[in-house]
């Protein structure tokens, strides 16, 4: 039981570690600068922590540009005041997500433009033999260490981890909490300490500050990636293009 835990909390936060950190606060914002080395370091990190669920960052960065110019609007690709349900926002999320993928929808200019690319490991990440492969590797760690059935109902998190945490940061971070600021928006924080998905639940103050690198902005909030954020800072391996 304990390596189960281990290994599913274990995928959770790194998992949505990377997608804050990468492919949200680096490609889809530019909020922070890298060189080529480490940003490659960085997108390969992305595409083994997110598995079988990996999301190529144009798809992501533009999907998210999106979302902040119509959020909570009609033209909002996941609002949950748009949606009936958390299933339909997702759905027409992931159809929205494959067609900026595969080129059957053409986005505004001004969503697209540069991004971290890297054709060879994107295609080899997207492919369906890569997909299944994560996914009977998750399957067989639970073959051998589930000491029960029902542990098995963790596993399709493992297969979907990627739009997992985006289902709960943009239905939960538009829909619970509390407001920081008057946005335009219907956005909220929705926890004080948000080690759930390592500080996107702060949404209200992102949306005021879209690119500032840290999410926190009360004395009692914590954003858990911006404290890695500042150690890499230290180390030398990024680079703040605004200010916090």
């Amino acid at each position: 039981m304990l390596a189960i835990a281990v290994f599913f909390l274990a995928h959770w936060w790194v998992s949505v570690f990377f997608q804050s950190f990468y492919l949200h606060r680096y490609c889809a914002h530019g909020m922070l600068t890298m060189s080529k080395g480490w940003e490659r370091f960085f997108h390969f990190c992305t595409f083994v922590a997110q598995g079988s669920s990996f999301l190529m960052p144009r798809g992501y960065m533009i999907l998210h540009r999106e979302h902040h110019a119509y959020s909570d609007t009609e033209k909002d690709p996941h609002s949950p005041h748009v949606f009936r349900n958390l299933w339909t926002m997702m759905a027409h999320t992931k159809d929205r997500y494959r067609g900026i993928v595969v080129g059957t929808i053409e986005p505004e200019s001004r969503f697209d433009g540069e991004c971290p690319s890297w054709p060879a490991l994107d295609r080899i990440a997207s492919s369906w033999t890569t997909r299944i492969a994560f996914g009977l590797a998750y399957t067989l760690f639970y073959v051998k260490f589930a000491p029960h059935w029902a542990f098995y109902l963790l596993l399709p998190f493992h297969y979907l981890m990627g739009p997992v945490h985006g289902a709960v940061v943009n239905w939960a971070g538009h829909m619970y909490g509390y407001r920081n600021f008057n946005t335009s928006d219907k956005s909220r924080n929705t926890l004080f300490v948000d080690v759930l998905t390592a500080g996107e639940l702060f949404q209200n103050n992102h949306h005021r500050h879209p690119t500032s690198p840290t999410f926190a902005k009360r004395w009692f909030e914590i954003d858990p990636t911006f404290v890695v954020i500042k150690m890499l800072k230290k180390l030398g391996i990024v680079q703040l293009k605004f200010a916090p």
